[in-house]
């Protein structure tokens, strides 16, 4: 299975390339840089893997929550990447991405993933590893820091991932919950596992059924006269 997956959705950009069992993968910090960067990069590992995109079998894409800009970047290069080979696409939490990394280095098998969200908000989504990958418990959700500390408050241990914790400090009454300094964003090398976990079970889609999550969107959208 060769599967090429690609994030933009936070500060971090980032690639990750599997083909014949070899992985390949470029990560960066680099705030609005994201459209200089992302092409160059998917180049760069497909060379080093001496491979074309036409060799792949599936495309994958952090579909968020995230920024808005850093969303849109992602989902409009791998609909153009998609288009142009008709290769099936996955879309990967950004929020489960980070889960992922937790459990991989240090064997973390519950996990709170708080993006800061800017607007006194953050992203949340908690997870629980099932079948060697991170399963969300609940919903992603967009919540003030006092909300998502009301949620935390449990007697679960668990791991806290994100740049939430250190964007509200608030967060960290919640005695729970160990917090991973090293897992700030969201990295594709790390969506790997969590796309081959929706291939097989059956989730891969028509470049034209993907969608984006922004969450902050459907919040507003319910808030509309009449759309509750």
């Amino acid at each position: 299975m060769n599967i090429l997956i690609i994030d933009t959705a936070t500060e971090a950009c980032s690639v990750a390339l599997e083909v014949n069992k070899h992985v390949f993968n470029r990560f960066e910090v680099c705030p609005q840089q994201h459209s200089q960067r992302i092409l160059p990069m998917i180049d760069d590992v497909l060379k080093e893997a001496n491979v074309t995109l036409q060799d792949l079998d599936y495309l994958a894409f952090g579909r968020g929550p995230g920024s808005f800009t850093g969303v849109r970047i992602a989902t409009g290069v791998i609909q153009g990447l998609a288009l142009g080979t008709g290769h099936k696409v996955l879309s990967i939490s950004t929020l489960a991405a980070m889960a992922q990394q937790a459990y991989v280095q240090n064997k973390s098998e519950q996990v709170t993933a708080v993006i800061d969200a800017r607007m006194s908000e953050v992203y949340f989504g908690q997870y629980k590893l099932k079948q060697k990958v991170m399963a969300l418990i609940g919903e992603e959700q967009v919540i003030p820091p006092e909300d998502a500390l009301v949620l935390l408050n449990s007697n679960v241990e668990m791991a806290g991932v994100g740049t939430g914790w250190q964007a509200y400090p608030e967060l960290n009454a919640a005695a729970n919950v160990d917090v991973i300094s090293g897992v700030l964003y969201p990295n594709a090398v790390y969506m790997l596992p969590l796309a081959k976990a929706l291939i097989a079970d059956g989730h891969a889609v028509e470049v034209e059924d993907i969608q984006p999550v922004y969450l902050r969107d459907k919040v507003t959208w319910k808030k509309l006269p009449g759309r509750e």
